[in-house]
Order: structure tokens, then sequence, then C-alpha cells
């Protein structure tokens, strides 16, 4: 007898939620006012499950932030709301911010009218940031300690642990580094008649230890102190000289001597060599390393930083005049430039003229702070204009070859000009 066919039961999964709210375009508020206050708060319900169903609560809590910061929240009370754990917060706080800074209004006479006459309702609608602030204020107090206490654990940390700086990384980096040297130089303890002055295949060894340039300076500082022992050893003063000496000084001669007493005078020499050796094959290192830094990249300005700080009239009425774009100095082979108070009028021309005008670098004029540079201290100067109304006009309808004998037909006494620009100084024009 066939058994009956059973039928595979289909199993119902629960759907999953769609975190995509990037792709979709969010409720609009557009209108709300023509609204009634039943379309008004079933349009705020969907408005507020159109972002629970699609919105991570990392994405929203930004909204949060931003809205503090239209509303008058200091940058403390932002940092503080920031670091609080994210239940203090909530994500319904920080839809309700999404959804003010949105254009949904605060609160909707219509909505509480509507929600007074359906039944069983009790007690009003509320203004929608009274629920935010509320939120917001637990927050800040929550972040507050939150960074306090994390404040406190650096401060710890930081008692623990000495910090050291880069120089004494170093010092203790070539301490260890000393070891193989003085592995090396304890044979001349031993025996310092067989010991090899020469013997130490030190180059081998600084490139097994990464011996920078930076290390060597500080392993012969270490070693430069010994040496002067070894040195005063063979300049020991005379049984003469001592006498003439302070008690105190010829004592300390007379320590060093016993204390290197067993040594002849080739085995002082030899262990100076030995050092000499050490120190000749630092020096290298220290040498190559200048080699091969790289040099310093110099720092370009661009030239609104260059003129930031250029202080300079704009407009004169007095005369008519406005300045040029203080920009247009920078590469510039000539500046005119005219002082209303003392009435010079003043030509600049670069000490490293680009004739091609295609701004090469170190070529043209440039400024620095208040003051024009790169300017041929010889060929840049200034005269006074007896009548500088009519000269000013003049100045003003000449063409550029005219302009290159426009000073010298200008009857006055010229002096050089100093570089510095004032705010009673005209920029005129550049060429």
């Amino acid at each position: 007898m066939a058994l009956p066919k059973r039928t595979k039961k289909k199993t119902v999964r629960a759907s999953a939620r769609v975190r995509r709210g990037d792709k979709l375009t969010a409720p609009s508020w557009e209108g709300w006012e023509e609204w009634s206050g039943q379309e008004f708060h079933r349009h705020r319900d969907r408005s507020r499950e159109f972002y629970y169903q699609n919105y991570k609560p990392v994405d929203l809590f930004p909204h949060t932030y931003k809205w503090m910061a239209s509303n008058d929240y200091s940058k403390e009370d932002i940092k503080n709301a920031k670091a609080s754990p994210p239940y203090e917060l909530s994500i319904t706080a920080a839809i309700i911010a999404k959804q003010l800074l949105d254009g949904m209004p605060d609160f909707n006479k219509k909505e509480d009218e509507y929600w007074e006459s359906l039944p069983g309702t009790m007690g009003n609608i509320q203004p929608a940031s009274k629920f935010l602030k509320e939120r917001i204020s637990k927050a800040i107090e929550a972040g507050k300690e939150v960074l306090k206490d994390r404040k406190e654990i650096e401060q710890k940390k930081a008692k623990e642990v000495p910090q050291l700086s880069i120089q004494e990384r170093l010092q203790q980096q070539a301490y260890v580094m000393c070891e193989g040297i003085e592995e090396w130089l304890d044979g001349f303890v031993f025996d310092a008649e067989a010991f090899d002055p020469k013997g130490f295949d030190f180059r081998k060894y600084a490139s097994e230890k990464n011996i920078t340039g930076a290390h060597a300076r500080k392993i012969k500082n270490i070693y430069e102190h010994e040496l002067d022992d070894y040195k005063d050893l063979l300049r020991m003063p005379t049984s003469g000289q001592l006498k003439k000496m302070s008690e105190e000084e010829a004592d300390q001669w007379e320590q060093l001597k016993e204390g290197y007493a067993h040594l002849k005078k080739k085995h002082i020499e030899k262990y100076m060599n030995a050092v000499g050796f050490i120190f000749g094959e630092l020096e290298f290192i220290i040498e190559k390393a200048k080699v091969n830094r790289k040099p310093r990249k110099k720092k370009v300005y661009s030239a609104d930083k260059l003129v930031a700080k250029l202080k300079y009239l704009k407009v004169d009425s007095k005369y008519s005049l406005t300045s040029i774009n203080p920009e247009d100095i920078i590469k510039a082979n000539e500046l005119w430039v005219f002082n209303v108070k003392t009435r010079k009028l003043g030509k600049y021309i670069a000490s490293n003229i680009d004739p091609l005008g295609q701004g090469r670098d170190g070529t043209g004029l440039s400024v620095k702070g208040t003051t024009i540079i790169g300017y041929d201290d010889k060929l840049s100067i200034q005269k006074t204009l007896r009548k500088p109304i009519d000269q000013l006009k003049e100045f003003k309808d000449s063409g550029k070859v005219k302009l290159r004998k426009f000073l010298d037909e200008i009857p006055t006494t010229d002096t050089k000009l100093n570089g510095r620009v004032n705010p009673e100084t005209v920029l005129l024009k550049v060429s």
C-alpha cells in the first residue's frame, strides 16, 4: 500500500529590516501648513517609521549634533553629547532632530486639536524639541562623565609609562649598539699586548645593527670622555709641575695615574688608536647620512597667503586712485606705488627679471609680511610729485614706452625704496 505524499510545509521568514536610507527620498514637509491635523499627524508617524526602517542609528545621530549646532549649543556640549552612550541620546531623539532640520514645525496647533478630538487620548501634543532637549541634556551629562573617566585613565597611563623624547630614545639605542664595541675592547683589558686596534669589522657590525648618523653621534659622545682620560695619561705632568698645582688639582692627576698604572705607554697609544679607529668609522656614517639626507622641500605659499598681511590703501578719493589686486605683485617684474601722505611715486624693479613672463621660481617680486622683497635696491627708486594730481593723470594715460622714462622726467631728487608698504600706499600698476 503506497503511502500518501507529504506536502512540504513552507517556512515563513520574517522580513529583514533593510538599511537603505541613502537610496531613498526623505519625507518632505513642504506645504504642511495646508494639511489637516490628521494628515499632519499621520505624515509625522510615517516619517518616523521611514527613518526607523531605512537608517542605522549611527547614520541618524549626526543629525542631532547638527541640530544642536544650529540651536545655540556650545562646542563643548556637542563634544560631550558625542561621547555619551547611544542609549542616552536615543534613536527617537535623532529622528526628531532630522525631522526638524528637514522642515517639520516644532509644534502644530492643528495636530494638537486633532489629538484632543480622539477618544481615549490624554494630555496635549508637546513641542517636538521638548523631548529632544531632554535627551540631549541627559547625553551631555553622561558624556561629561565618560570624558572625565577617559581623561583620568590617560593621566594614569601617562604617569605609569614615562614618555621618552627622541633624543632619550636615541641615547638608549646607542648604549645597546655599544655592546659589540665593548666586547671587542674587552680584548684589550684581557691582553693588551695581543689586542689588534683595527681587528673589528665595524662597518659590517654597523650595518647589522642599523646604526644611523644620529646613533653614531651618540656613540661618539659615550667614548669621548674615556678617550680624554687616555689623552691625559700621555701628557701626565712632572713632579715639579704637580708641586705648582693646587692640592685638589694635583690629587686628581695622582688618582688618574694610579687608576691606569698597570698600562704601559705603548698600550695606552694602542687603545687610543682603537677608539680613534671607531671614531673614524662613526664619522664615515655621519657624513654618509648627510649626503643621503633628502633636502628639505621648500614650502610653497600661494599668492593670497603671501599678501595676506600686506597693509595698503585700497581706494583714495583725493587723487581718485584705486589699488590693484596685491596678488598680482607675486612674480611681477615691476611694481608702481604711490604714497598719498608723502606724495612719493616709486617703482620697484625685480632683481631677477623673468623676461618671458613664465612665472619661473625665483624670479620677479614677492611679499613677506608687509614688505616687498626680491627687488633691486639700486634700480628701485621713488620721487616726490610737486603736482600730484596732474602728474598722476599723466601716469594713468602713459603706455609702456612712456613709463620707462616717467620717473626720469620728474625734476625732483630720487631716493631708494625700502620695501615697506603702509596704509597710505596705493598699489598702482604691475608689469
